[in-house]
């Protein structure tokens, strides 16, 4: 059974930072790429940050360049490291995994940024 489960959402003000995790279990971990996704109030879900199979390549979204960093670890979990947070960083973030067209989603965990 494929699971993602994100964790480290919260309230956070203005300028604080925050780390989000996403346990992966039942797929093997080591060749998906890994992503973060957001989706605010009336938005579209977005990506904000992907992590090759590997580890060794990362992208992000414009917004978020130099303020967040995402990560992999060998024991399955993918981290997402959000610094300097801004009011419009508020939204629930989803963990993503995909291989070869084959997406899998975590149930999203709630970050909300105000002071």
């Amino acid at each position: 059974q494929v699971q993602l489960v994100e964790s480290g959402g919260g309230l956070v003000q203005p300028g604080g930072s925050l780390r989000l995790s996403c346990a992966a279990s039942g797929f093997t971990f080591s060749i998906y790429g890994m992503s973060w996704y957001r989706q605010a109030p009336g938005k579209e879900r977005e990506v904000v940050a992907g992590i090759s199979a590997a580890g060794t390549t990362t992208n992000y979204a414009d917004s978020v360049k130099g303020r967040f960093l995402i990560s992999r670890d060998n024991y399955k979990t993918v981290y997402l490291q959000m610094n300097s947070l801004k009011s419009e960083d508020t939204a629930v973030y989803y963990c993503s995994a995909v291989w070869r067209g084959e997406r899998y989603w975590g149930q999203g965990t709630q970050v909300t940024v105000s002071s």
